[in-house]
């Protein structure tokens, strides 16, 4: 028996071809991959309280985020893995910077308590939607998440130029606001997937 050809296997229906190595791990992605990376290093000059250097660290990590989006938007590179390591590997710099910063005093506990509280639920809540639904839930971040992630970075840099220290007054109120906008975030997303509940389990309400 002949053995089926190149074409008839690419025009099987229904079957689409796995993604190359080359496609995954692409420039984009591969500069998240660096930025995953550089937080050891960013760890270790902040234990050992070398803000500058951590600062270094921070600020070029802050370059590549907004570069692998800029990249994959210019060249069309978007891919599933990219749009997975990116928020992790924010969400990943931050909470590590915070938990750090909190356990040294530099940063109030409550703010590290709304942060963890918010992404944490967020992500408890996105499993069990997906689980109900059966679906893969479209994370598109808000506006407000946008903003609130903006603030965090701030509330870290400012830390590590000791920015605290000299404008004390000034850095009591971007905390407070960065607390605010953290949970209107999370009360927006919160509604937000709630909302695409019920359209797809609509007898969850009833």
């Amino acid at each position: 028996m002949a053995a089926p050809s190149h074409s008839s296997i690419r025009a099987r229906p229904g079957v689409q071809p796995a993604p190359s190595y080359s496609k995954l791990l692409n420039l984009p992605n591969f500069l998240t991959l660096c930025r995953i990376g550089s937080i050891p290093v960013f760890l270790i000059f902040l234990t050992r309280q070398r803000y500058t250097e951590a600062l270094f660290v921070f600020a070029a990590a802050a370059v590549t985020d907004g570069l692998d989006g800029a990249v994959a938007r210019w060249f069309d590179s978007r891919t599933e893995l990219g749009a997975f390591l990116d928020p992790f590997a924010d969400k990943l710099m931050l909470v590590s910077a915070f938990v750090v910063l909190t356990i040294d005093g530099d940063l109030p506990s409550y703010l590290l308590s709304v942060v963890l509280i918010r992404d944490i639920v967020i992500v408890v809540g996105y499993l069990m939607i997906s689980f109900f639904t059966g679906e893969r839930v479209p994370v598109r971040p808000s506006y407000l998440g946008k903003l609130s992630t903006f603030m965090q970075l701030a509330c870290v840099i400012a830390v590590l130029a000791r920015a605290g220290n000299y404008w004390p007054g000034d850095f009591n109120r971007l905390l407070i606001a960065t607390v605010a906008v953290t949970a209107a975030s999370f009360i927006h997303y919160m509604y937000r997937g709630l909302v695409w509940l019920r359209s797809r389990e609509p007898q969850m309400f009833e």
